[in-house]
């Protein structure tokens, strides 16, 4: 890993939280990891968004307005970070969600422990491959396109592999009827957060008119 990979990171990091500080902003996005943003700083946003989202602001990947919602949701009722993904079919009861962008200090305090990695897609610039608690329980929110029904479900953290995908990797059981969840997935991104929120999950949206299918 050269060293002005994690540089180029540390100063996209700094240039994101000035804009931030000057629209009196928490999240930031950009429209995806190899568009106009690695362009202008020569690198992707994966180690930048990283930092963002372990020193309490939003850092989203791919500026999906689909899950952003999700992700901030999250993000407050929690106050932990929140991990972005890309999620895989679900089989014999495990999901896979993987992503390039996952913070560290997932329960809010501690650092989970991680490696500095180039980011998959453009083997470019800097990711973190964090190593989540195996054991933890999570939930995981899956919104739909429309924005008018999640899906949500709880589950523990299982493994985190090192499989050809995005760096950061993390096995989910899902605690529930998971070839139910098969029927019910919809959206693209899911988001996780350390601990059991699905009530509280459910009572935000239900507040909303959202439909929300727990997956039980």
């Amino acid at each position: 890993m050269p060293e002005a990979n994690v540089e180029r990171a540390f100063v996209l990091k700094e240039a994101l939280l000035r804009i931030l500080r000057k629209y009196d902003a928490h999240a930031v996005t950009s429209p995806g990891c190899m568009g106009s943003i690695i362009r202008v700083a020569k690198t992707p946003p994966c180690l930048s968004y990283s930092l963002l989202n372990d020193e309490g602001y939003a850092g989203i990947c791919e500026a999906d307005f689909v899950a952003i919602p999700a992700f901030l949701l999250l993000r407050l009722i929690t106050g932990r970070p929140v991990f972005f993904g890309n999620p895989t079919y679900p089989h014999h009861g495990v999901v896979l969600m993987a992503h390039c962008t996952a913070p560290r200090r997932m329960n809010g305090v501690e650092r989970e422990p991680a490696e500095v990695v180039t980011h998959y897609e453009s083997d470019e610039g800097a990711a973190i491959r964090v190593l989540m608690r195996k054991g933890q329980t999570v939930t995981v929110v899956n919104p739909a396109f429309s924005g008018r029904r999640w899906v949500v479900f709880r589950g523990k953290i299982v493994d985190t592999p090192s499989y050809p995908a995005c760096r950061t990797q993390v096995e989910i059981r899902i605690e529930g009827d998971w070839k139910r969840l098969i029927k019910e997935m919809v959206g693209f991104h899911w988001v996780m957060v350390y601990g059991d929120y699905v009530k509280e999950v459910e009572y935000a949206l239900e507040k909303k008119g959202i439909e929300v299918r727990v997956i039980e």
